[in-house]
């Protein structure tokens, strides 16, 4: 048989995204995928009878260029938009929701406080100067700190001028927040809990970080440069985001790759230190001259490949990177919509919606984590799709996709499968205090554990992003100082996941960073 040019493992978006990139450069990239669809984190499955929701994430803060460049719209992917980026019921009753426009979430806010009305409206004009540079740091491989080559100190030059056509002031900030906790930054310009709350929580989505931890500006930082606004993404994909994940795979093919789903890969074989291909469960070896991993680094580097052909220091190292998740999902089938308080209308509900009232709320959900318990008070971050995609579920029936924090992969006594349905209980409690008709409107409920995360969906220690994202999981750090250039220390093994640069959302970016990389050495 003939030697593969590049074997993709896993069909998740970075690992499609990485295929069509490969695919576009005149290779023929093969993706094999354990599961029987393409997606990874991003798939829509059915979880009752007829309701459909987005399993493991449910929202995307795609990179624009790989969306054009994909020509995704052509392969039938398709945002739905919501006048509301985020609302959230406040501990007085009343509501605040958010608008990606600056201005009209100024307006929302001045109910609250004129003067944080006025200070959003800067505030947000701040972040999109920001995001330049930003992007720029998320759209390139890292450079190698510990020996920098040419190109590493002409990428840090391009950064650096960047930086230097800000405004003085800017610049000084934008150094100054990055290691601050987010409960600092917003606590500089905000006054009112509310407003601070809605803030910070996109700072400490999906990571084992509170509001007040060291570095979780950055995490801020990274996502409203990725999702274009300092309240998180907007917009959520028609079918769910499996839609997306179609489209991707679609793209691919059409370049050139091509894809095999049922596929699961056992082993990574190699020979004098370097990549051989791979072998299936089924005993089928397919031969490669390049591997490319879509999984976390851990799976890929300590089980898929024998750690013998990895330097003692290295893989203590990998197994000190902590990779164990803090979340918990929940999808509810409702008989009808629930009502939240100070929700005036449907609307309001249209995009996402948080419970997590104050900081203090907040930084107690984790807390609880610490100490190997699920908070009994969890910060949630909502979704209601059937509001703006009915065929999520039947006619005026809605399903309700819930990201729950904080909820440690080890639990300190019992284990998930026993406590499962704690979990659930806990979670419906804290949405029945902003919604009381909730629990009379749930017709079924599906509660997916990080142990489930980890089973189901392949992500070793339950973590949908690979890795905890923290000031030394990132950049150059991402997943180990040394080795955050997609590289691995076998040749012809690369990392193309979540678990490097730069990892904060569902953005691409890892992807098409990783396969710039595969084809810069094959040249």
């Amino acid at each position: 048989m003939a030697r593969r040019e590049a074997v993709i493992i896993g069909a998740g978006p970075n690992a499609l995204v990485a295929a069509f990139y490969l695919a576009r450069a005149g290779w023929k990239p093969l993706v094999v995928e354990r599961r029987p669809c393409v997606g990874g984190v991003a798939v829509t499955e059915e979880f009752h009878p007829g309701f459909r929701c987005s399993a493991v994430l449910h929202t995307e803060s795609l990179d624009a260029g790989i969306e054009r460049e994909m020509q995704l719209a052509r392969q039938g992917f398709r945002r739905i938009g919501s006048e509301t980026n985020l609302f959230a019921s406040a501990c007085d009753g009343r509501g605040l929701a958010l608008s990606a426009d600056p201005r009209r979430a100024a307006e929302a806010i001045s109910a609250f406080s004129r003067r944080d009305a006025e200070s959003f409206t800067k505030f947000a004009a701040l972040l999109e100067r920001f995001g330049p540079v930003v992007k720029r740091v998320m759209r390139q491989a890292p450079p190698a700190l510990e020996a920098p080559a040419a190109a590493d100190l002409w990428a840090l030059l391009k950064i650096g001028r960047q930086l230097r056509r800000m405004d003085q002031r800017d610049m000084y900030r934008l150094l100054r927040y990055a290691p601050m906790p987010v409960a600092d930054l917003v606590g500089e310009w905000f006054e009112s809990e509310p407003l601070r709350a809605m803030l910070a929580a996109q700072g400490i989505f999906g990571t084992a970080l509170g509001p007040r931890s060291v570095g979780s500006a950055a995490v801020f930082l990274l996502r409203a440069a990725s999702a274009g606004s300092a309240v998180g993404p907007q917009a959520l994909p028609a079918g769910g985001l499996g839609g997306l994940s179609e489209a991707m795979a679609s793209a691919a093919c059409a370049a050139g790759a091509e894809i095999r789903t049922g596929c699961e890969v056992t082993q990574i074989l190699v020979k004098d230190g370097a990549v051989t291909g791979i072998l299936l469960a089924g005993g089928e070896e397919i031969a490669a001259k390049r591997i490319v991993s879509g999984a976390d680094p851990k799976r890929t580097l300590l089980r898929l490949l024998d750690p013998i052909h990895l330097e003692p220091s290295f893989v203590s190292k990998l197994r000190s990177y902590r990779a164990n998740g803090v979340a918990a999902k929940l999808h509810l089938a409702l008989d009808a919509l629930p009502s939240f308080a100070g929700a005036n209308q449907s609307t309001a509900l249209a995009g996402r919606i948080q419970i997590g009232p104050t900081l203090d709320y907040l930084e107690r959900a984790f807390d609880a984590s610490k100490y190997g318990e699920f908070s009994a008070e969890p910060y949630l971050d909502v979704t209601i799709p059937s509001l703006l995609d009915p065929s999520l579920a039947p006619p005026q029936k809605h399903v309700m996709s819930i990201w729950a924090q904080f909820a440690p992969f080890r639990l300190r006594q019992g284990d998930w499968n026993a406590r499962r349905d704690e979990l659930a209980d806990a979670v419906i409690r804290a949405l029945a205090r902003y919604a009381p008709d909730l629990p009379g409107k749930i017709l079924a409920r599906q509660v997916l554990t990080p142990r489930d995360l980890e089973e189901v969906y392949g992500l070793a220690g339950g973590h949908p992003f690979h890795g905890d994202l923290a000031l030394d999981q990132l950049f150059a750090m991402r997943p180990l100082f040394g080795w955050a250039r997609y590289r691995t220390p076998v040749t012809g093994l690369y990392l193309c996941g979540s678990g490097t640069h730069p990892g904060v959302a569902l953005t691409g970016l890892s992807g098409v960073n990783a396969a710039r990389e595969v084809i810069k050495d094959a040249r």
